[in-house]
């Protein structure tokens, strides 16, 4: 199962629905409820070609913890990635979140498939 995890590049398009911004500060929390330690986090802006530094440095996100991610209070773009590593670094990357839309962001494994669920 955690070579399945990784091994698929998951990308959709979250968030679509128009409205006011429940989160205008973009901060939210993430939740490991993968069944696997992830080791490196990485966010950019939708359209940026690179993506920023990792969040986790030499740190690991356990399965069932939480990290909470905190936006440059200037943070301009509505849409960002994210893309999360495993030890070896095999990678999953969701695209287009809209972090206005939610305050948590919980990554889990569904029938052997990577899921963000938001709330």
């Amino acid at each position: 199962m955690f070579k399945v995890f990784f091994s698929i590049a998951l990308i959709f398009a979250a968030f679509a629905v128009s409205g006011p911004a429940q989160n205008p500060t973009l901060d939210f929390r993430l939740e490991n409820r993968t069944g696997i330690n992830i080791h490196s986090i990485f966010i950019a802006s939708h359209d940026s070609d690179e993506w920023g530094d990792d969040l986790m440095e030499d740190d690991i996100l356990r399965d069932g913890e939480d990290l909470d991610i905190e936006f440059h209070p200037k943070a301009g773009a509505r849409l960002w990635d994210l893309r999360i590593e495993d030890k070896e670094g095999d990678s999953v990357e969701w695209e287009s979140i809209d972090p206005s839309k939610f305050e948590v962001l919980t990554l889990k494994i569904v029938k052997g498939k990577p899921v963000a669920e938001w709330r």
